[in-house]
């Protein structure tokens, strides 16, 4: 049924065209677009809606945020807490002052002492006569070391054992310049001024005047510094110590030109206080 009306509508519309003149010949490209342009001229129509045509949405890969790595900071390690020990409670202490120590310089001694004798003289005109003797007796010493190198003694000695029937008188003080050479040994000079006698049988002699002498200390005792403020410098040295002690000297009694020559060799013992 379809189909008959679209065959009626088919005929009727030859039908008018033929009786309008038409051609129903084929019509030429050119000829269609000639009369496009010339009804648009004169038919201007409104802008046709074009609907967009929707492009496939591309598929972008959307960019992935990375959080960048914070760089790393160094944290040093904490200091340990010191552990603070508790202080101990002082404890007073005493301190003793120390004693005062004397060092006492003073010395004695006592021992036997011989004097030889012996003088020149023209006594009668053309003759020389010679006295000689040899006496015996004691002697005596004190003194004061200041140090271990400077001393003064004073000593003094009689002899009345005599052989020839002389007998001698004999005192006087000296300086006494030391040095020790040992702990225990100390040698000694002795430098003075002297008063001489001589009695008896032989030419009798009053002299004053310088006198002359050396000799050598040896200490027996043995003594330390104690614990304490010393009075002078504790040396410890040659004949210094506190005790007893042994002496052996020389001693010219009358230094003089022409004056007769006693010689005097002494030893004995001595005591440091």
């Amino acid at each position: 049924m379809r189909a008959l009306k679209l065959s009626i509508i088919a005929l009727v519309a030859i039908g008018n065209l033929s009786y309008a003149g038409g051609d129903i010949s084929p019509v030429t490209d050119y000829e269609i677009d000639d009369t496009v342009v010339a009804d648009e001229e004169a038919y201007p129509i409104e802008d046709e809606y074009i609907e967009p045509t929707v492009e496939e949405e591309s598929v972008v890969d959307e960019p992935v945020y990375v959080e960048p790595k914070p760089t790393p900071v160094y944290v040093a390690p904490p200091e340990p807490t010191p552990i603070v020990k508790p202080k101990p409670t002082p404890i007073p202490v005493v301190v003793k002052p120390k004693k005062r120590v004397s060092t006492n310089g003073f010395y004695a001694g006592l021992g036997i002492s011989g004097v030889r004798y012996k003088d020149s003289c023209h006594c009668k005109k053309g003759v020389k006569v010679t006295n000689k003797d040899t006496t015996y007796g004691v002697m005596g010493r004190v003194g004061y070391d200041f140090n271990q190198y400077i001393g003064v003694e004073a000593r003094g000695s009689k002899t009345d054992w005599k052989s020839d029937g002389s007998k001698v008188e004999h005192i006087g003080v000296y300086a006494k310049p030391m040095l020790p050479v040992t702990n225990s040994t100390n040698l000694y000079g002795l430098i003075g001024v002297a008063k001489t006698k001589v009695r008896g049988s032989m030419p009798h002699l009053d002299s004053d005047g310088l006198a002359l002498g050396g000799g050598v200390e040896v200490d027996l005792s043995k003594d330390t510094p104690k614990d304490g403020i010393y009075s002078r410098s504790f040396d410890g040295e040659g004949d210094q110590e506190k005790g007893l002690g042994l002496f052996v000297d020389y001693e010219r009694m009358v230094a003089k030109t022409h004056a007769p020559r006693l010689h005097a060799v002494s030893a004995g013992v001595t005591y440091d206080f």
